[in-house]
């Protein structure tokens, strides 16, 4: 596995074949190491580790998607999303209990990904993005 430190030079020396490879949709990222991480509970919670270089393509991608689907998400949204935290979260439930609500809905992702009708999903993306080897990388 290479260390972020490798990364640069790496993707210096070999830029135009990944590059190339994404364009021609023949890139293949490679399979992500996988970690368990013990939970207070006694479970353990599985964790993916992308390569450094699939690391960076995987970014690149956020914020190329992010520019275009951020401002269509809903205000009222604050996971991962830019300018936002956990504490603005918390800030505007304090807002809305002292206007008197007395409700909060809090929604995890955690298994997002497993359920999502991935077609679906798709084609949603396919309407904005129009660069097919990017869809097939996705």
């Amino acid at each position: 596995m290479m260390p972020v430190q490798n990364l640069r030079p790496h993707i210096v020396e070999n830029w135009s074949t990944i590059k190339e490879e994404i364009l021609e949709g023949t890139y293949k990222p490679m399979p992500v190491g996988r970690i368990e991480i013990p939970k207070p509970d006694g479970g353990v919670r599985l964790l993916g580790i992308p390569t450094v270089t699939d690391r960076l393509i995987q970014q690149a991608i956020t914020q190329v998607l992010t520019q275009i689907y951020d401002p269509i998400f809903s205000e009222h949204s604050y996971g991962f999303r830019p300018n936002r935290s956990a504490h603005d979260t918390v800030r505007k439930a304090k807002g809305y209990i002292k206007d008197g609500y007395r409700w909060v809905v809090d929604m995890d992702l955690e298994k997002f990904f497993d359920k999502v009708n991935h077609d679906k999903l798709m084609s949603i993306l396919a309407k904005k993005l129009t660069v097919k080897p990017l869809l097939k990388l996705i």
